[in-house]
């Protein structure tokens, strides 16, 4: 299970009626969630259900016609997605958007790109401010890849790399911006079970260590119930349950619409 959420306490992010709509198709009905601090709350679904569109709204890609969403009281929904990440939201991508040609150390310093203060001549002059600026940041990523275990791979271009390995820098990336709330998107997807359960045992750490809550969407069901503290469930755009782990996969509903109708 992840870290224990924090009793009585207010959600850092509400999400309320949702709805969104493609020309004549609906991604979204009426979807509504919260999750807690410190909670490892996941997101279920056949392919098309909504998952994705789900955290599209979430940082600013996708606007819903209607709902709200709310980080820790902020209205999410209208803001421009550099605005949603700076005040917190991370994510990580089904599709790996890292730079190939670039090594560890590069990539995770694109992270901490929001963090950055100082201008570019200051920065290229490397002098003063910039250079203390430049040494701080490099600190943190330094701590990323402490927890991440990716020491080895300091100075590789991460092109050359396994692909396990590609998507913990991806995860890193995210991390390096620091976020209040963290989007998972299917990091485990396209994984052998060895690298599955090392990614598990990282979101873990992230989740625990770090204390940052997690919103999870994950086909790897066997992940999802051993790791989350709740579970929601989507089908064609609308919630059909939400629970801890172990209702959810007694979920007739559930059951039917993605584990698999039962002989």
């Amino acid at each position: 299970m992840g870290a224990s959420p924090v009793p009585g306490a207010d959600p850092i992010l509400e999400a309320e009626g949702m709805t969104l709509h493609f020309g004549g198709v609906t991604a979204l009905n009426d979807v509504s969630f919260h999750v807690d601090p410190g909670e490892l709350f996941a997101v279920i679904g056949p392919n098309g259900a909504g998952k994705t569109s789900i955290f599209n709204c979430l940082n600013g890609v996708y606007r819903p016609e209607q709902g709200s969403i709310r980080l820790d009281g902020w209205q999410v929904v209208g803001q421009r997605p550099v605005a949603i990440a700076r005040r917190g939201i991370g994510r990580t991508f089904q599709s790996l958007g890292l730079f190939m040609n670039l090594d560890l150390i590069d990539n995770l310093m694109l992270g901490r790109h929001l963090r950055m203060r100082t201008g570019f001549l200051s920065g290229a002059l490397w002098w003063g401010r910039a250079k203390r600026e430049e040494l701080e940041n490099r600190g943190r990523v330094e701590e990323i890849i402490d927890l991440l275990e990716l020491q080895a791979h300091r100075y590789t271009p991460v092109g050359l790399l396994p692909f396990g390995i590609q998507k913990r820098i991806e995860l890193g990336r995210a991390l390096a911006m620091e976020p209040r709330l963290l989007l998972l998107d299917e990091p485990v997807a396209g994984m052998n079970l060895e690298e599955t359960e090392d990614m598990a045992r990282y979101i873990l750490e992230v989740n625990h260590e770090l204390g940052v809550p997690v919103i999870l969407v994950e086909h790897d069901m066997a992940l999802v119930m051993d790791i989350a503290d709740r579970v929601m469930a989507l089908d064609f755009g609308v919630v059909i349950a939400t629970g801890d782990p172990a209702d959810i996969q007694s979920n007739s509903d559930v059951i039917a619409a993605y584990l698999g109708e039962t002989s």
